[in-house]
């Protein structure tokens, strides 16, 4: 199987995350493994994060919905 292991960067998510959130959605049944980090701490979260997805169809399609958006990294294998 082929994956495509696609990285998001969220600058503000308060402000991003319905956008990516509706994205993500559409392509639900494209991705294998959703993964979120952000830097947390006691009585703060980050404004910013990162997102990783582990993508096996749809690559190209969600990949271009997500480069006009979001700042993107991919890896393939």
């Amino acid at each position: 199987m082929k994956h495509t292991v696609i990285g998001i960067e969220l600058k503000n998510r308060q402000n991003e995350a319905a956008v990516l959130q509706d994205i993500l959605t559409r392509y639900g049944c494209s991705i294998k493994t959703r993964i979120g980090l952000h830097d947390v701490a006691e009585n703060q979260c980050a404004a910013g994060g990162i997102i990783l997805l582990d993508v096996i169809s749809r690559e190209e399609e969600l990949l271009k919905e997500l480069s006009g958006k979001f700042n993107v990294q991919t890896m393939r294998f």
